[in-house]
C-alpha cells in the first residue's frame, strides 16, 4: 500500500514534465501561426505588386501585430488562470483554518479513493497535514503547486518569441529571392517548415505524424493560395 505514497514525488515530477511539454507544444503552435499568417500576408502583397517596399511594410506590420496579439492573448489567458489558482489557494487556506477536521477527513478519503486502506490513508493524511496541510490539499485535491504558479509575463514573452521566429522564415524567403521566383520559393519554404513543425508537434503529443503534417501543410497551402488569389485579383483590377 505504501508504494502509492512513495510514488507521489514521481507523480509531481511527471506533472512538471507534462507542463513543460505543454509549453513546448504552445511554442510550436505559436511558430506555426507566425509562419502561416505572415507568409499569407507577404504572398498576397507579392501577388499584387513586385515592389519590395510594400511587401516589406506589410510583412513587418503583420509580424509586429501578430507577435503583440499573441503575447497579449497569452498574457490575458494565463493571468486569468493564475487568478483562479490564487483564489483556490486562498479558499483552501481559509477552509483549513475554519474546519481542519473536515479537511483532514476529506484528505483521508481522497487517499482511500487512490487505493489505500482506511488505516493507511488516515495515517498518510495526518502526517502530510502535520508537515504542510495546505500543500497536501493543493496537490491531491486541486493539482496545484503553490510554489510554481504560471507566470503570465513568461507566457506572453514565449508566445511573442515563438511567433516572431516563425514569421522570420517567410519574411526572408520573400525578401531575399528575386521577384520571378519569390512566391514559389516562399510557398515551398513555408510548406517545408510546416511539415517540420507538424512532425515536432506529433512527437510531443504522441499523435500520428502523417495526420499532423497533413493538417498543417494543407491548411497552410490553402491560406497561401487564398491570399495569392486575392493579391492577383487586386493587382489586376488596379485597387492595390
Amino acid at each position: 500500500m505504501s508504494e502509492d505514497v512513495t510514488a507521489h514525488p514521481g507523480e509531481e515530477h511527471s506533472d512538471r514534465i507534462g507542463q513543460r511539454l505543454n509549453w513546448l507544444r504552445a511554442g510550436v503552435l505559436g511558430a506555426n501561426d507566425g509562419i502561416v499568417s505572415v507568409a499569407a500576408v507577404v504572398v498576397g502583397v507579392a501577388a499584387a505588386t513586385a515592389d519590395i517596399g510594400p511587401i516589406f511594410t506589410a510583412g513587418a506590420a503583420a509580424l509586429v501585430g501578430g507577435a503583440v496579439s499573441m503575447a497579449l492573448g497569452e498574457y490575458v489567458s494565463v493571468s486569468s488562470q493564475r487568478d483562479t489558482e490564487r483564489a483556490l489557494i486562498a479558499k483552501e487556506t481559509q477552509e483549513l483554518i475554519d474546519m481542519p477536521d473536515e479537511e483532514l477527513e476529506e484528505l483521508t478519503q481522497m487517499y482511500e479513493e487512490r487505493g489505500l486502506s482506511r488505516e493507511t490513508a488516515s495515517r498518510v493524511a495526518e502526517e502530510l497535514t502535520a508537515h504542510d496541510a495546505l500543500k497536501a490539499h493543493l496537490e491531491v485535491e486541486l493539482h496545484i503547486d503553490q510554489d510554481d504558479l504560471v507566470n503570465p509575463w513568461h507566457a506572453a514573452l514565449s508566445s511573442a518569441i515563438a511567433f516572431t521566429i516563425g514569421a522570420i522564415l517567410p519574411m526572408l524567403a520573400i525578401l531575399l529571392v528575386p521577384a520571378p521566383a519569390r512566391i514559389v520559393v516562399t510557398f515551398a519554404a513555408v510548406l517545408v517548415a510546416l511539415a517540420i513543425t507538424g512532425t515536432i508537434a506529433a512527437r510531443l503529443g504522441g499523435a500520428p505524424r502523417g495526420r499532423s503534417i497533413a493538417r498543417l501543410v494543407i491548411g497552410g497551402a490553402l491560406a497561401l493560395a487564398a491570399t495569392f488569389l486575392i493579391g492577383m485579383l487586386l493587382g489586376t483590377t488596379g485597387i492595390a
